[in-house]
């Protein structure tokens, strides 16, 4: 107790009041003062506002995991139960008085209540349900109502999505608060979240996540109740349960008050409600919470302070004796209790108890709190052995203590594992502040502390990055500012608005984030948009300026700016002049998408006025009259590219004059094609595909067959016309180039085709074909194929050299009909020869063996086995004209005394009118054409 002229105040009154702040501006007028609050968190808080005000060198923070005491203390801001009470100050303070009804902890403020006194002054701060009990068993105290500086009024249930800005919800479990942390999350871009658990540099790091805005939204449990200052607007309750230690209970309607008067701060108004599946609150419960009007206080948690420590069984009788005071009800049993029972009997802590000063220590020992939340056993099992540490040498061994921080000193995993390595190391913490315990004290609360600093940081981390999205937080917070915001594209595309990644930037379309919830995304592409609007019109610019160099057509009619689809192609009304189509968002605005057309519109012009300039020119000559026009026409339509048995009737009414005036525009009259050969060149061949698979409505356009091969293979279910207009004409399982299907037809053209010849190296090298797939070709072109076998003819072998003498160089020969050895390459077909089979002479027998040679020289001789070859003779098959026979796969039969449809060289089987000067061969169908030919 303390003098008897002390003053003793009661400041007694709702929160949101400024008691904290009488408390504090009362101790530093006096020289000094000791400050008790109820959470380590709180008084970290009160001790850094002091510090800023007086300087650290006069104020000590004491609490049970960390002691920071200069030589010349003159303040001191502890934790209820760290509060050193004889030490006369002569100021003394306990804040949140009420706790003494707290089921857990009561007893130990009702000892403040009772016995801590200030040499000058004592100050009780809380609630006013404590006035009774305060005035019976301190008659001495003075009161001192503080009123509400702002209203708490009831704003009712609330959805989590419809949670207004700078507000706090209130869960009672982990499990809660990281549930509704997460939801906040995916709708809200995030939260911070305080828990009593954390470390108070966790707490202080989410807490000015929400304090300076990066976060409009606080999940919390009752922790935020006990004087922790925060600007709040809505407190909401997620729940009206709280698991107490022993079961799940009801929160009384001034608990629910002194957690929901945290909103509003000073001035400023606030609500409170509740939210998810909280019931919502009766009106009773209202009315009180709203007026500050609750049933007082009439028992406080009592714990006897006679402790007698003569032995374990007398300590436990004086821990559990009972009160005399009816206002005074015994505690029910604490950890430190339940620990002092377990250890008594411990096979390692009995046989060392002899003695008073055994069983204190003990006791000390069993006020280790229980931070890892593990069993009882386990926790008795480590406080026996800090015992046998303690009462054996004295302190805990330093290698022993070092082993047991290294393993916690880890700042990878999850939340969940950091946070159980921050319970582990307060236990260490908790055990290095105790005076005596260790051998270095300064040094291991050094390496505890640093080792808490790095595992509240890492969790810190944890926590923002799983419940904290900073990139839709931000961009939230800059919309709902109004101002402009800043958008930034890389050289690959990435976008970044106000330093958050948001997407890529495609051309002129943007790909948001993938990774953003819907909710998410709503934000991100509202920001985006905004910010991005700048860059569409620079942009725009850019592109229109482009050279066509960097624009590019793909073989499905997109249009390519760099490796960006920027556009594609669609039908116009002439085949040769199809529309540009722009992929422009409609975020970017009309007159950006109209900027982009127009440039696609030009480089398509462009691209086909270039590849297509002879058959443009061709379109364009007014001098081409009559039928050559109508032909000039045909070609246009056909892209320049047209079997011939489709116009053979057009083709035999143009006179000399008329094909001369085609020709001069690059037209050929082929036997199987009529075609312009600049057109057949890969660029124009790619671009006439695209233009026809427009025309002709095609969903997914065939590819060009790759540059410089003769002849590619026959692709399955191609469409029609899909040949003529790759360059190719269909011949069996293959298909091969008009124009060198034209080489071959003059090969063909001297061959008699009646009495059957054989392939030449040259129509093979032509073709680039082995000898069995030129006669599948033959056969597509309406030949018959006769394939047979005979001896190989082997070169005449010389004479046989005369012993000893060098032996002749082997000579080769090749067969006239050898196959090209590559079908697929353009540069095979130069060199399709076979490579022959080189027969060489034995080489000359040595003096050794000279004799034996010769007996074998006159045995007779064994003739050689001969070899075969293949060949095939092809003759002409035309279809009959009455309709017989078979017909070829794909081909349609006949209709009986139909006429036969010309097709290929076929339409050419009739026997022609010779010239006087050059008779025909009946029987070769090429020279008939040939003589057509001449004749035109």
């Amino acid at each position: 107790m303390g003098p008897s002229n002390a003053r003793i105040t009661a400041v007694l009154g709702p929160t949101n009041t400024g008691k904290t702040h009488y408390a504090i501006e009362r101790m530093l007028g006096h020289r000094t003062g000791v400050i008790g609050l109820p959470l380590r968190l709180l008084a970290r808080e009160v001790y850094d506002r002091i510090v800023a005000i007086r300087g650290p060198s006069v104020v000590a923070l004491v609490t049970g995991e960390e002691r920071i005491v200069p030589e010349r203390t003159q303040y001191w801001v502890c934790t209820v139960e760290a509060m050193p009470t004889g030490i006369g100050a002569d100021f003394l303070a306990v804040d949140e008085i009420q706790l003494c009804a707290d089921p857990e902890r009561g007893h130990v403020f009702t000892d403040r209540l009772l016995r801590a006194r200030g040499q000058l002054e004592t100050v009780f701060l809380g609630a006013d349900t404590m006035r009774p009990t305060i005035a019976a068993l301190v008659p001495e105290a003075e009161f001192m109502r503080r009123e509400r500086f702002s209203t708490l009024s009831y704003a009712g249930p609330k959805k989590i999505s419809r949670m207004k800005p700078r507000s706090a919800i209130v869960g009672f479990s982990v499990e809660n608060v990281y549930a509704i942390a997460e939801l906040i999350r995916r709708q809200k871009g995030g939260a911070a979240v305080v828990m009593g658990a954390l470390s108070p540099r966790t707490r202080n790091a989410q807490v000015a996540l929400y304090q300076n805005g990066d976060v409009d939204y606080l999940v919390a449990t009752d922790a935020i109740g006990m004087g922790l200052n925060l600007d709040i607007d809505h407190v909401a309750f997620s729940g009206l349960e709280k698991f107490d230690g022993r079961r799940m209970r009801h929160l009384a309607p001034n608990e629910l008050a002194q957690i929901a008067g945290r909103a509003g701060r000073h001035m400023n108004a606030g609500t409170f409600g509740v939210t998810g599946e909280a019931a919502a609150l009766d009106q009773p419960v209202v009315d009180a919470i709203e007026s500050h009007r609750f049933t007082p206080l009439r028992r406080l948690q009592w714990r006897s302070a006679a402790l007698d420590f003569g032995s374990t069984d007398r300590l436990v009788a004086s821990l559990e004796q009972n009160s005399d005071d009816p206002m005074l009800t015994r505690t029910r049993e604490a950890d430190d209790l339940a620990a002092l029972k377990a250890l008594t009997d411990h096979p390692d802590v009995a046989p060392r108890l002899s003695g008073p000063r055994d069983v204190r220590l003990l006791w000390e020992v069993c006020q280790v709190p229980d931070f890892r939340n593990i069993s009882a056993g386990e926790h008795a099992t480590l406080l026996a052995r800090l015992f046998g540490f303690l009462h054996d040498g004295g302190a805990v061994p330093d290698d022993w203590l070092a082993g047991q921080i290294r393993r916690i000193d880890r700042t990878d995993g999850d939340i969940d594992t950091l946070s159980k390595r921050l319970a582990y190391i307060r236990t260490w913490t908790f055990v290095t502040q105790r005076s005596g315990w260790v051998s270095d004290e300064n040094h291991w609360r050094g390496e505890t502390r640093a080792v808490e600093d790095r595992l509240s940081d890492a969790l810190h981390a944890r926590l923002t990055q799983r419940f904290v999205d900073r990139r839709t937080s931000v961009l939230m917070r800059r919309l709902k500012q109004k101002e402009s915001l800043v958008a930034e594209v890389n050289d690959k595309g990435e976008v970044t608005v106000e330093g958050q990644f948001v997407g890529r930037l495609e051309g002129f379309r943007f790909r948001q984030d993938q990774s953003a919830s819907a909710d998410e995304a709503k934000t991100l592409r509202a920001a985006s948009i905004q910010a991005l609007q700048p860059e569409f019109n620079l942009r725009a610019d850019r592109f229109y300026n482009a050279p066509d160099t960097e624009f590019d057509f793909t073989e499905q009619g997109g249009l390519m700016w760099g490796e960006h689809a920027i556009g594609k192609l669609a039908a116009g009304d002439d085949p040769l002049a199809p529309r540009a189509v722009a992929f422009v968002d409609d975020e970017a605005g009309p007159d950006v998408a109209e900027k982009v057309r127009r440039r696609l519109q030009h480089f398509i012009d462009r691209k086909i006025a270039t590849l297509f300039e002879p058959l443009l020119n061709m379109k364009r000559d007014e001098e081409m009259a009559g039928l050559a026009r109508g032909f000039a026409f045909r070609m246009v339509e056909s892209f320049g590219v047209i079997p011939r048995e489709r116009v053979s009737g057009e083709v035999k009414a143009l006179d000399q004059d008329m094909r001369g005036a085609l020709r001069k525009h690059g037209v050929r009259f082929g036997q199987y094609t009529v075609f312009m050969p600049l057109l057949l060149k890969p660029a124009p061949t790619r671009l006439r595909l695209v233009l026809w698979s427009l025309s002709q409505g095609i969903d997914d356009f065939p590819s060009a067959p790759p540059p410089g091969l003769v002849t590619v293979p026959a692709v399955p279910g191609a469409p029609a016309d899909y040949y003529p207009m790759a360059g190719y004409r269909l011949a069996g399982a293959r298909a091969i180039r008009i124009d060198m299907l034209e080489r071959l037809a003059d090969l063909l053209r001297p061959e008699n085709s009646r009495a059957g010849f054989e392939a030449t190296a040259d129509m093979l090298s032509i073709t680039g074909m082995t000898l069995e797939q030129f006669a599948d070709l033959m056969e597509g072109l309406g030949f018959k194929a006769e394939k047979g076998e005979r001896p190989k003819e082997r070169p005449a072998q010389p004479e046989a050299p005369a012993a000893g003498a060098a032996s002749p160089a082997p000579e080769t020969d090749a067969p006239a009909d050898a196959p090209a050895a590559d079908a697929g390459s353009a540069a095979a077909a130069e060199t399709a020869e076979e490579a022959p089979t080189a027969v060489t002479d034995a080489p000359a027998p040595s003096d050794d063996t000279a004799a034996a040679d010769a007996a074998d020289a006159a045995a007779p001789e064994t003739p050689a086995e001969p070899e075969v070859e293949v060949f095939y003779t092809f003759t002409w098959a035309p279809k009959r004209r009455d309709g017989g026979g078979k017909p070829r796969q794909g081909q349609k039969p006949r209709g009986k005394g139909r006429k036969p449809q010309q097709k290929g060289p076929q339409s050419f089987t009739a026997k022609p009118k010779p010239k006087k000067d050059k008779p025909i061969d009946p029987d070769n169908p090429f020279a008939a054409l040939a003589a057509l030919k001449d004749k035109s």
